[in-house]
């Protein structure tokens, strides 16, 4: 006899004994859905259980979402509203400022170069010469461009208009170029890559140095002027900014310096970039400047047909502008400018990491 579980042995339906035929298939199958029986009962009880739990916890959360507060839209965090859209290119960009008197010629070439620099958001033009009409009608004729060039036409030929708050500045980061001045795309993208980790200085091409004298009246010039008993030949502490990155508060910190610095810069139509390295180093307590090494940067005066000759021909410029430091020296009470022999190279990255701890 097969095995049967003993809490069946004394259910009346229990027998499923042999029997013949017809009779003895369908008493089996009886049998069989029987013995199934509690199996489906429990699975029953145990699916209207699950269920049960379910909804409670269904009515459970509903109430609990009820007893929350209303919050409008209106009062929800900053981080959950919808963040102001800002131009990604003004984030990571510049806008290059490039002022120009009596060199058009030179300037639609320049601007034609500086079209293909790369994170370059917008060309301003500082229109200097007066009576004179801009080519932006020219130049836009020949178009499109992909980046979009301002021309700011000014009342009056003064050196430092180049450093006006523009409403059209839009980007942390300012190239300020003279107009007779060309840097290789790589030279630039390049440059700005070191600015990005020096925003506080100016970071360029172009270095310049003061040194003292035993009367102490201080003396302005390149790499050459050394200061006696120091042999600081390989030191710096200017950075022109006549091909140069710095950062466009400093345009708004020069609205606000002493009338008698714009008194000097106007009387003598120049050493407004010996200003702003004055106002970096007085701002930072630091050198004003990193120089950058440029692989390729020409002088293009030659190539005008103005015959405009640029200020640093002059017999006394230099004379100028050591007369210039004296001045600012005076005006701010002290010499803010500060020595760097930190030369940044594309070829050869030496001691980089250290560069940020040394400024």
């Amino acid at each position: 006899m097969p095995f049967i579980s003993s809490r069946f042995k004394d259910h009346k339906h229990l027998p499923c004994k042999k029997k013949r035929g017809k009779q003895s298939y369908v008493a089996t199958m009886r049998c069989f859905h029987f013995c199934k029986l509690p199996g489906r009962v429990m699975g029953i009880r145990l699916l209207r259980f699950t269920s049960v739990v379910i909804i409670v916890l269904l009515l459970v959360a509903g109430a609990l979402t009820a007893l929350l507060p209303t919050i409008k839209d209106d009062k929800l965090p900053n981080s959950r509203r919808e963040p102001k859209i800002q131009s990604q290119s003004a984030l990571d960009s510049f806008t290059l400022i490039m002022q120009t008197y009596n060199r058009t010629d030179l300037l639609l070439k320049l601007l034609n170069h500086y079209q293909a620099i790369p994170h370059l958001h917008k060309v301003i033009v500082v229109w200097n010469n007066i009576g004179e009409k801009t080519p932006e009608e020219m130049w836009n004729s020949l178009g499109p461009h992909p980046v979009p060039v301002v021309f700011k036409v000014q009342p009056v030929n003064r050196m430092r208009n180049r450093l006006q708050t523009f409403p059209d500045l839009e980007t942390k980061a300012v190239l300020m170029m003279d107009d007779d001045t060309l840097v290789s795309a790589h030279d630039l993208a390049f440059a700005f890559s070191v600015w990005q980790q020096f925003p506080e200085h100016i970071v360029g091409f172009v270095p310049r140095k003061h040194i003292s004298t035993p009367s102490g009246v201080y003396s302005y010039g390149s790499f050459e002027l050394q200061n006696p008993g120091l042999g600081n030949g390989d030191q710096y502490s200017m950075v022109l900014i006549g091909a140069a990155f710095f950062h466009s508060g400093y345009l708004e910190d020069f609205q606000h310096q002493p009338e008698a610095v714009y008194a000097l810069i106007d009387e003598t139509q120049n050493c407004d970039d010996i200003a702003m390295n004055f106002l970096v180093a007085k701002h930072t307590g630091k050198p004003s400047g990193v120089f950058v090494k440029p692989v390729d940067i020409r002088n293009l005066e030659k190539d005008t047909n103005s015959g405009y000759s640029g200020m640093w021909h002059r017999a006394e410029h230099l004379l100028q502008r050591s007369y210039c430091v004296n001045k600012l020296v005076n005006i701010y009470d002290g010499m803010p400018l500060k020595y760097s022999n930190i030369m940044i190279s594309q070829f050869g990255f030496p001691n980089y990491a250290n560069h940020k701890n040394k400024m």
